[in-house]
């Protein structure tokens, strides 16, 4: 991806170097939309979904960042900018108002108004104060661990969490989340993999505006598909345990993140994008 060198997002609230404590939680109904590691560790986004936890200052510590983690924080920082223009756009057409979220760069363990977080939960978004989080660590993981390399796959790892975003601010958060006190956590893991699956169509859309701006270079797209691919349930399933059992899928299967990331690539805008009225994902 073509970066070095352009606008950086002035929405950028570096903490690093800063403490937190806890376990990460869930406030109104909504809460922390995670990414990956609650499936990667055998868990369940429905069993965190839960009650507001007490937030606790975070302590104040000084924190040098090598060369490596500045130009990760500035490729982020890049992102998010391109991000914010493009939602700004689509929403003005559509005739609404794009409120701009926060990003926050943590090491370790971070606070949030959804409660604490460990480095290990990965990127996540936070409806309660409409910031993203994220260790910049995770970037060398995603390469290592999930055999997702490339600047273009960190690049989807901010882009879906931007959609978590996108969808807190059209509504779609506050209409799913409630459901889980209404069903079964079998029948909301089916909302959920639609719910998450959404979030990677706009991550697609936002990638169809980076290229409309000829700031994909060859190979982009396939480092943001490879990505997708590696966080589907079925994937880090099959890796943790040796079998899947797709009743637990909360993110959808590899194959089912790959389609929805293409078809918003393809698409560019918010239009058809409605997972939850989709017969086939």
């Amino acid at each position: 991806m073509k970066w070095k060198g352009r606008e950086r997002s002035s929405n950028v609230e570096d903490r690093r170097g800063m403490g937190g404590k806890g376990v990460a939680g869930i406030g109104g109904g909504l809460g922390i939309i995670i990414l990956i590691v609650v499936t990667l560790m055998g868990g369940n986004p429905a069993d965190i979904l839960g009650g507001l936890s007490d937030s606790q200052g975070d302590s104040q510590g000084e924190y040098q960042e090598t060369a490596k983690e500045k130009e990760a924080a500035d490729f982020v920082s890049v992102v998010l900018a391109d991000t914010e223009k493009v939602w700004t756009k689509e929403f003005k057409q559509d005739g609404m108002t794009y409120k701009e979220p926060t990003l926050v760069l943590y090491t370790d363990q971070v606070s949030s108004a959804c409660g604490q977080a460990g480095k290990s939960v990965g990127p996540f978004y936070c409806p309660g104060d409409q910031k993203l989080y994220i260790d910049l660590s995770f970037y060398d993981e995603l390469q290592n661990k999930y055999g997702a390399p490339g600047d273009f796959a960190m690049a989807y790892v901010i882009a879906h969490e931007v959609g978590h975003h996108v969808q807190t601010l059209l509504g779609t958060s506050d209409e799913i989340m409630p459901l889980r006190q209404k069903m079964s956590e079998e029948k909301f893991n089916k909302y959920l993999v639609r719910f998450e699956l959404q979030a990677d169509y706009y991550a697609g859309v936002w990638a169809n505006h980076a290229q409309g701006q000829n700031l994909l270079e060859e190979g982009d797209l396939e480092e943001a598909l490879g990505a997708a691919n590696a966080v589907g349930d079925d994937t880090l399933q099959k890796k943790g345990q040796g079998y899947v059992v797709p009743e637990s899928f909360t993110h959808g299967t590899s194959a089912q993140r790959e389609r929805w990331f293409q078809k918003g690539f393809d698409n560019g805008t918010i239009e058809g994008g409605d997972t939850f009225k989709a017969k086939n994902l």
